[in-house]
C-alpha cells in the first residue's frame, strides 16, 4: 500500500502546484514531511539541495528519491508516474483551451492572482528551512552561509548550482566535523 500512498501524495502535490517545480515544492514538503512522515525536515533539505544541484526538473528528482526510499523501485515508478502523468495530460488539454482563449481577461487575471499565492508558499518553505538550519547549525553559520550564497549569486553572478554544490561540500566537509 506504500505505492498507493505515494501516488496519492505526489498526485496532490503536483496537481495543486501551479507554476512548476518551485511552486510544488512546498506542497511536496507538506505531503512528504508533515502528512506522511516519509522523511525528516533535515533530510528533505538535503534532498532539495541535491535535487537543485542536479540538472532537470526538481519535482521528478524528489519524487524518484522519496519513492525509492519508501517502496523501492516500484515506489520510485509510482511517485514518478504521479508526478509526470497528470501534468502531461493537463498540459495537453490546457494548451488546447489556452489557444482558443489566450486574449481573455479572465485567463490573464487567473495567472496574475496565482502568483502571490506561490510567493507566500515559497516564503513559508524558506522560513521552515531557515528555522531547521538555525536549530541544527546555529544562527551565525546559517546567516554566514546565506550571506555568502547571496553575494555569490546576486553580486558575483555565480550559477546557483555551483553555489549549492559549494554549500553541500561545506556542510559535508566542515560542519560534519563539528557535529560528531
Amino acid at each position: 500500500m506504500d505505492w498507493l500512498e505515494l501516488i496519492i501524495g505526489f498526485f496532490i502535490a503536483n496537481v495543486l502546484g501551479y507554476g512548476g517545480g518551485p511552486s510544488s515544492i512546498p506542497l511536496m514538503y507538506q505531503e512528504i514531511v508533515v502528512h506522511h512522515r516519509w522523511t525528516s525536515d533535515h533530510d528533505f533539505s538535503n534532498i532539495l539541495a541535491l535535487g537543485n544541484a542536479l540538472p532537470g526538473p526538481i519535482a521528478t528528482k524528489i519524487a524518484a528519491y522519496v519513492g525509492y526510499d519508501v517502496a523501492g523501485v516500484a515506489g520510485a515508478v509510482a511517485a514518478l508516474a504521479a508526478t509526470i502523468v497528470p501534468s502531461a495530460a493537463a498540459l495537453i488539454i490546457l494548451l488546447r483551451i489556452m489557444q482558443r482563449h489566450r486574449q481573455s481577461p479572465v485567463v490573464k487575471g487567473m495567472t496574475l492572482l496565482v502568483q502571490p499565492v506561490i510567493a507566500i508558499m515559497m516564503l513559508l518553505l524558506t522560513w521552515t528551512m531557515g528555522v531547521a538550519s538555525y536549530e541544527s547549525i546555529g544562527i551565525w553559520q546559517s546567516l554566514g552561509i546565506a550571506a555568502v550564497a547571496f553575494w555569490a549569486m546576486a553580486i558575483k553572478k555565480i550559477h546557483p548550482a555551483i553555489v549549492i554544490v559549494c554549500a553541500f561540500a561545506y556542510g559535508g566537509l566542515i560542519l560534519s566535523q563539528f557535529s560528531v
